[in-house]
């Protein structure tokens, strides 16, 4: 589970919809009360902030033309977690060279 945290506009479509997922597979772990502390202490995660990430992804999937229909909320007593966003977003930008090159496959 991974939440880039970085500027959805820069991100290809796989790595838009992959987040958007990985938005959901957070939400199901976090309100089945599975452990995510992994996640949490490699700083993959902000669960505290994932509604409000999960609605910047959905509007940027409805900017391109994507019927977004998965509405999410946020889960009280959410842990908190950090995401180096500089970080997270060089890395995003040297794995991929579609998000690195604004080719966005829409």
């Amino acid at each position: 589970m991974r939440m880039w945290m970085v500027e959805p506009k820069l991100m290809c479509r796989n790595h838009l919809l992959g987040e958007h997922r990985e938005c959901h597979a957070l939400y199901g772990c976090l309100f089945s009360g599975r452990s995510i502390e992994g996640h949490l202490s490699r700083g993959q995660v902000e669960p505290q902030n994932l509604k409000a990430r999960h609605d910047a992804l959905a509007d940027e999937m409805s900017r391109r033309g994507y019927r977004h229909m998965s509405p999410l909320e946020n889960i009280p007593g959410a842990p908190e977690g950090r995401v180096d966003r500089s970080a997270s977003l060089k890395e995003l930008m040297r794995r991929c060279g579609n998000c690195r090159g604004g080719k966005f496959n829409i």
